[in-house]
């Protein structure tokens, strides 16, 4: 398939609206201000596009859910803090297609009734800021955003939000709170954003990726989308590809390709030709799995069948030399820091599961506290206001469950038992 999302990205200034627009740029803002804002929805519910940042929510329903007699203005909000370790598929799409995304922010503010979209960015990417930033100038000066675009009476504008570098400002309702000025912690639900939502105002919020497809599904129409991929996971679909593998990056696929095509094919397959160990197929919050089930599709159905989730499509390899505790307690270490504090399970289970780790990864841990791992992320799991306390206890329970033996060696021997090259590496 040819890449449909990233087409500029090799072009010296594929970012520009020079370049957005011999490729038939805003073409899909045009077709969608000819319609009803009813029927742009109905478009795309039709295409089946499922929400890109992780939840895989169908995003025609989410904007059927803005009240449309709300007496409230109406907001749209982009979700660019891409904070999941080995996430970076967005980035990419900020930085090299920008115009893609703010045509997909317009879309989405007709479609709801909006006439003001925030994109909420993360805080270190001050230079994809920057891009941004340029891109809307361009888009207003042309006519693309601002007053009165097409002549159609529908006003948009578009703001860059830079947040403070926050991994629970990824999570919508934190997400919201930042914006507000306020410390990035969730909200309890309901009331949920569609209707009580920025300022107390209807408000419908989409990852980058998610809105960067409208404008496809509105240009080449719903069916030419779902056509992509298996039923109900239809489009293009993003790739980020980490870890043991000869060639990391971003990959564009339709989600029929299993994990194998992606990590053999497209990837080049496991660095210095070692053996596979493990994979994460969708971020740092989803199950690892194991070598016997990377022939399952890489799509929201296929790898919930395999046991994990296509979560933010960010693939982490790991070679048969990557010791499993030293793994959770690295990702344990993040989640433990970027913990919002708001959640007592979370606040202090996280600190408790480093504790934990850190001394099973020192030699000086016992069998008990394996089970113990266990027992506190039973009381994280499913305690928490937002979906944080599952994400942390993640790699924890997963790498127990296929891997336990590693804790049982790191116990029995007091020191890390995998190959000679990992400790070698300072491990």
């Amino acid at each position: 398939m040819n890449p449909v999302l990233t087409p500029h990205v090799r072009e010296p200034n594929g970012h520009t609206l020079e370049a957005y627009l011999r490729r038939g740029g805003y073409g899909g803002l045009r077709k969608a201000l000819g319609m009803p804002p009813g029927e742009v929805i109905e478009m795309v519910k039709a295409s089946g596009l499922r929400g890109r940042g992780g939840a895989g929510f169908p995003t025609g329903m989410k904007w059927q859910f803005v009240p449309k007699d709300s007496p409230k203005p109406k907001y749209l909000c982009c979700n660019a803090d891409e904070s999941e370790p080995g996430t970076f598929k967005d980035h990419v799409l900020m930085e090299r297609n920008p115009h893609l995304l703010l045509e997909g922010c317009a879309i989405g503010c007709h479609a709801i009734g909006a006439k003001v979209a925030y994109i909420y960015i993360r805080g270190e990417f001050y230079h994809v800021q920057r891009v941004l930033e340029a891109a809307i100038e361009e888009a207003r000066a042309a006519g693309y955003l601002g007053h009165d675009i097409f002549g159609s009476g529908f006003d948009c504008e578009i703001y860059v939000h830079r947040g403070a570098g926050a991994y629970e400002a990824g999570e919508e309702s934190a997400l919201l709170e930042s914006l507000e000025g306020k410390r990035a912690q969730p909200r309890i639900r309901p009331p949920f954003p569609a209707v009580v939502g920025l300022y107390g105002c209807p408000t419908a919020i989409n990852n980058v990726e998610t809105l960067c497809n409208v404008p496809l599904i509105l240009t080449r129409g719903p069916e030419w989308f779902a056509s992509l991929g298996p039923e109900k996971n239809g489009g293009p679909k993003l790739y980020c590809i980490s870890g043991h593998v000869e060639k990391p990056g971003v990959y564009e696929a339709s989600m029929h390709v299993t994990l194998r095509e992606l990590i053999y094919g497209h990837a080049g397959g496991i660095r210095g030709g070692r053996a596979l160990k493990a994979v994460i197929p969708g971020g740092s919050s989803t199950p690892v799995i194991l070598p016997d089930r990377i022939d399952a599709q890489a799509s929201f159905d296929g790898l919930l069948k395999a046991g994990s989730m296509l979560g933010s499509a960010a693939i982490i390899v790991m070679d048969d030399t990557t010791c499993m505790v030293w793994l959770a307690e690295n990702l344990l270490h993040f989640y433990r820091h970027e913990s919002c504090g708001k959640c007592t399970p979370c606040r202090e289970g996280t600190d408790w599961l480093v504790k934990i780790l850190h001394r099973i990864e020192a030699g000086e841990g016992s069998m008990r506290d394996i089970d113990l791992l266990l027992g506190v992320s039973a009381n994280i799991g499913g305690k928490t206001l937002c979906p944080f306390g599952d994400a942390a206890i993640a790699p924890v329970v997963s790498t127990i469950q296929h891997f336990r033996h590693e804790y049982e060696a790191h116990v029995r021997e007091g020191r890390c038992t995998c190959p000679a090259e990992w400790r070698e590496m300072g491990h």
